[in-house]
């Protein structure tokens, strides 16, 4: 356990815990328009775990393995309930990585292309996604909406994949069938995420080996 003001939880601070072998991440903070420390950083980690959740939905892990609760000091029981409720349902989903359908190779990777990921997504979280709520169900609502998940996917979700398939390269020259089945993306998908890369000089396509390499 971690004691600190929640709003100094970064997003690789998760992603190392479950690199590191964690089945799943609990983050307790100060109800949120009770800061203590009067910075809000409360509201700042609840964005931040929706992001969190939705990267971790897109390499293929459930978002149930990260929790987010807001519990004052003098309220030991409920802490100690929601913890106990948690830990019962991080056992019910099984050791990560396995439970997920991922073997070893495919969760580390996975997991580091995440890690680099986070000064992007940082960047990302306070040009496009720091919005301002009051409530708890306000701030799920717009992560959980369509334009969020559009803009998601737009943003961080194309950076991902391009930046898995750049590190895959890094390997050695792959067909593009294959690099969709590393990152279990459709081959549309990866093609076009090799076309954008190709115009951005980071790729190239190899005709004679009928493989994408780096450049």
């Amino acid at each position: 356990m971690r004691v600190m003001c929640t709003g100094r939880v970064d997003l690789s601070f998760v992603f190392r815990a479950l690199a590191k072998g964690a089945d799943a991440v609990f983050i307790a903070g100060c109800h949120l328009n009770e800061c203590n420390y009067t910075t809000h950083g409360n509201f700042y980690a609840l964005r931040m775990s929706h992001i969190c959740r939705k990267l971790m939905e897109l390499i293929g892990l459930n978002p149930e393995r990260l929790s987010i609760e807001f519990i004052s000091g003098g309220e030991g029981t409920r802490f100690a309930e929601l913890v106990n409720t948690y830990s019962r349902t991080i056992h019910d989903l099984g050791p990560l990585g396995s439970e997920d359908g991922l073997d070893a190779e495919t969760l580390r990777f996975r997991l580091e292309a995440a890690i680099r990921l986070v000064p992007h997504i940082k960047l990302l979280e306070r040009e496009r996604f720091r919005v301002q709520f009051q409530t708890r169900a306000e701030y799920d609502a717009f992560f959980g909406s369509d334009e969020f998940d559009r803009l998601f996917r737009e943003t961080i979700g194309e950076k991902l994949a391009m930046s898995q398939t750049i590190s895959l390269l890094e390997n050695g020259p792959l067909p593009t069938a294959e690099i969709a089945e590393h990152l279990g993306l459709p081959a549309s998908d990866v093609s076009r995420h090799l076309n954008t890369s190709s115009r951005q000089g980071l790729v190239r396509y190899d005709s004679g080996q009928k493989c994408y390499a780096l450049t």
